[in-house]
Formats: C-alpha cells, sequence, structure tokens
C-alpha cells in the first residue's frame, strides 16, 4: 500500500491523500486551497494523476479545505463514487454549489470591474460543476465497515468538530490506515466530542494547533463587553464567520447573551450569507448530531434576521444604528463578508470579531495582527475599526486535546504522520507525540510519497 500526500502539507488547507492498493486509487479528501495566493495558485496546477485515473474519493467532513476541489475534479473527468457520512453529504449539498457560484460572480466582478490579470478572469468550477459532482456522493453509515473494491473497506467514525466530521479507517485486510480529519474539541459548546480510535498502524494526523493551547478566556464575556462597547458608540458588529459550525455557535452565543439580559435584546441580529442560513436549517433538523437542544434552535431562529438576497445584502450596509451581522466566510477570503468590510471597516465606531484561527496570507490573519488596511476587490480599504479575534472558540483540538484522543490509541501506530498545519506547529505535535508517548512521529513534504510495507 502507498500513500501519498497531494495537499495540506506544510499548510492547514488543500486537504488530499492518495491510497493506492492493488492498482485501486482512493483519494482522501479532496480540498481547495485557500489564504496565500502561491497557496490558491495550486488550485489551478493539475494533480499528479489523472481524475480520471481515481477510483474513489472520501470526503472526512465538508469543509471547503477539505471537499472544495470536488467539482473541479469532476469538471477534468472523475466520475466514480464520492463516500461521506450523511451529515457531510447534506452540508455539501449547501456549500458546494454556492461555492461554485462564488466561483462565477468573483469572477464576473474580476471581469466588471477589470482588476484581474486574466483576460477574461475565469471560475476554477461553476455551480453546475458542483450539482454534477453531489450527483456521485454516496453516503455511509457511522461505524459500519464498507467494502469499496479491491480488498480495501472503509469505517467512518463522529469526530465532532462539525456536522458529519469524521475520522476514517482505510483496511486493506493487513494494514489499517487511519486519518484523523479535522478533530473537534472535548469541550466545543455545541458539538460533541470525537469518538476515540482504538487502533492505527498508520496515522495521518492534523495539527492546525499543534503548537498551542487554547486560551482559557471567557468568550461569552469578551464578547458581551465587544457588542455593548460598539452598541453605546453607535456602532454595528461585523462577525466574520465559516458558514458551518462558527456561525451557528456565533447565533447561540449572542442568544445566550440576549437571554441573560448581559446585552440588549432588541439588538437585531443578521445572518447575511445564504450558505450559513442553510446550514443552521440543518442544524435545526439534527438536533441529535449536537449539544444544542431543541430549544436552542427555536430561540435563535426566533431571534436572527435571515438576509437571503442580494438586494437585502446591499441594503444591509446601509445601516447607520447599531446591529449585529454575522457573514461568510470566517477568515474574510471571500463571500458577501468582503462588502461589508469594505463599508464597515473604515468607521472608528464599528467593531470587527473574527472567531479562531486565521490563515497565514488572508485578509483575518492580517487584520488580528494589527493591518490598518487590505486589499478587497482591487483596491486598500482602511481598518479603523476594532478588530478582536476570540481565538478560544476554535472548533479545532489543540495540541493537549489532540494527544488525548491519542491516548485512546490502545495499539501504537508504527508511524503518525503529521499533516494540515503549519510547518512549527506540525513540527511541534510531532515533537509532543514522541515526548508523551514514544511514538515515531514525521512531518511528511508536499509530494511525498511513503511505502506502508507488510507486517512481519
Amino acid at each position: 500500500m502507498q500513500l501519498s500526500f497531494l495537499g495540506a502539507a506544510g499548510t492547514v488547507t488543500g486537504s488530499k491523500y492518495l491510497v493506492t492498493f492493488n492498482g485501486f486509487r482512493l483519494l482522501v479528501d479532496c480540498g481547495l486551497y485557500q489564504g496565500l495566493k502561491d497557496y490558491r495558485r495550486r488550485n489551478w496546477q493539475p494533480l499528479p494523476i489523472p481524475a480520471e485515473d481515481i477510483d474513489a474519493v472520501v470526503l472526512t467532513h465538508a469543509h471547503i479545505d477539505h471537499s472544495g476541489y470536488l467539482p473541479a475534479l469532476v469538471r477534468q473527468g472523475y466520475d466514480g463514487p464520492v463516500y461521506c457520512s450523511q451529515g457531510t453529504r447534506d452540508l455539501c449539498r449547501v456549500l458546494l454549489p454556492d461555492a461554485g457560484y462564488l466561483q462565477e460572480e468573483d469572477a464576473r466582478f474580476a471581469n466588471k470591474h477589470g482588476f484581474s490579470r486574466h483576460k477574461p478572469a475565469l471560475p476554477l468550477y461553476t455551480e453546475e460543476d458542483a450539482r454534477r459532482a453531489l450527483k456521485l456522493f454516496r453516503p455511509l453509515s457511522l461505524d459500519s465497515i464498507n467494502d469499496i473494491g479491491n480488498g480495501l473497506t472503509l469505517r467512518l467514525r463522529p469526530a465532532g468538530h462539525i456536522l458529519g466530521a469524521c475520522t476514517l479507517e482505510v483496511f486493506n485486510g493487513r494494514h489499517l490506515l487511519a486519518f484523523s480529519g479535522d478533530l473537534g474539541r472535548a469541550d466545543d459548546p455545541i458539538m460533541y466530542p470525537p469518538d476515540p480510535m482504538p487502533r492505527a498502524d498508520y496515522l495521518v494526523l492534523e495539527s492546525t494547533y499543534g503548537d498551542r493551547l487554547h486560551t482559557e478566556t471567557d468568550s461569552l464575556s469578551t464578547l458581551e463587553q465587544i457588542i455593548n462597547k460598539t452598541a453605546k458608540r453607535g456602532g454595528i458588529v461585523l462577525m466574520p464567520a465559516f458558514a458551518v459550525g462558527r456561525a451557528q455557535l456565533a447565533l447561540h452565543m449572542i442568544s445566550q447573551l440576549k437571554r441573560q439580559n448581559r446585552i440588549p435584546r432588541e439588538l437585531p441580529v443578521y445572518l447575511n450569507s445564504p450558505m450559513a442560513i442553510k446550514a443552521t436549517e440543518l442544524f435545526y433538523q439534527h438536533p441529535e448530531k449536537h449539544r444544542l437542544t431543541r430549544e436552542d434552535c427555536e430561540r435563535i431562529d426566533a431571534g436572527t434576521l435571515y438576509v437571503r438576497t442580494m438586494e437585502e445584502s446591499m441594503a444591509l450596509n446601509r445601516r447607520t444604528f447599531p446591529a449585529i451581522i454575522i457573514s461568510a466566510s470566517g477568515m474574510a477570503s471571500g463571500g458577501r463578508v468582503l462588502h461589508h468590510l469594505t463599508t464597515l471597516a473604515p468607521n472608528h465606531r464599528n467593531s470587527i470579531v473574527f472567531m479562531g484561527f486565521q490563515a497565514p496570507g488572508t485578509r483575518g490573519e492580517k487584520m488580528v495582527n494589527g493591518a490598518r488596511e487590505v486589499k478587497i476587490h482591487g483596491r486598500q480599504v482602511t481598518i479603523n475599526a476594532d478588530v478582536h479575534n476570540l481565538e478560544g472558540l476554535s472548533a479545532h483540538a489543540d495540541y493537549q486535546g489532540i494527544l488525548d484522543w491519542l491516548t485512546a490509541v490502545h495499539q501504537p501506530p508504527r508511524k503518525v504522520l503529521i499533516t494540515h498545519g503549519e510547518p512549527t506547529a506540525s513540527v511541534s505535535l510531532a515533537e509532543h507525540i514522541h515526548t508523551r508517548f514514544g511514538w515515531s512521529a514525521e512531518v511528511p513534504e508536499l509530494g511525498t510519497t511513503i511505502e506502508i510495507p507488510d507486517p512481519d
């Protein structure tokens, strides 16, 4: 069996791993690169294997850095099955067409205003490509063993993080090759903790927070102070948030603060992201998959104004009195939040509140590190608003959470392969694992292929 690292090596984005066994080629995750321009350019580079030569794809979860390249793969000729959990399938039905639509919108906007070097600017894929990809999805039951051909089986286990997120076990009758996907937190306010993984001969492990511990600050109190201070001076609180997970957490926190009379109950709350609105509706439909009660969901629904059309979104930019606006994307890398930033960031009365990890090179990372201007749609936007980052709200386990999860692996892996992290985070996690368990852990480079030998 061979394992090739086609993405998420040396960075937190673009997850893609190719497993080859008996001529069968399985692509684990099919993520889009986000963040730095050099990374985004990789989305346009051909994979080292033709799309039509891949036999199957399996997704650990629906976040775009794990699923967002799939429509491009289909556009290139892939037509095999896409395995995942039912929750991931349901979220991808929301996320992927929206991602294709945004690609087309960005290309149209660039062509209209002439700020792209490409003449004409083209989308990586279209909404129609995304809908073609969705026809290939084959949901699997959790904790079941599924034969996918040529002697390979798959098992998915809940990973916390977001709805439908899973760890993955690939078994070829001799080796169990496991993938953590993105691991959730044991203390996540809305998601259950990841299920343990009893065994792994080889383990591909994420390291987003491999060199950090989550802050112990009271994020709810911090958000309370930001909202009250901003409202008192007549400003608007803008919360860039990922459409899946963080947007729902933001709504839940605001609902809690209102219910406890800690912020004004009459303060309007807008959710301006069609993708986030649909994802929130999925939360309401599946209360058994998260910690929010049905009553929590009903309170959130009653207290939220959903902004669905572009006309409503544009009207929202003309607001001049206190409100809270939640809009995707969470790192300000795209979506409607960019139009809000253009309008709101120059005004010192407003506040911008990010929710967790900001990848290097993103507008979010620049802003939380003090940038006084960022480029949006080809022009520089001044940042006079207060900028905050509630780092304690990340949906990823920190390194201690990862180590705690690893204690349930009863049979030590022959090797742990650290990916999906910045270089310092990945190296740091490898050192933590070696110190804590004495296991072999290494950080593979992009393009590396390793041979998994037969057991002795």
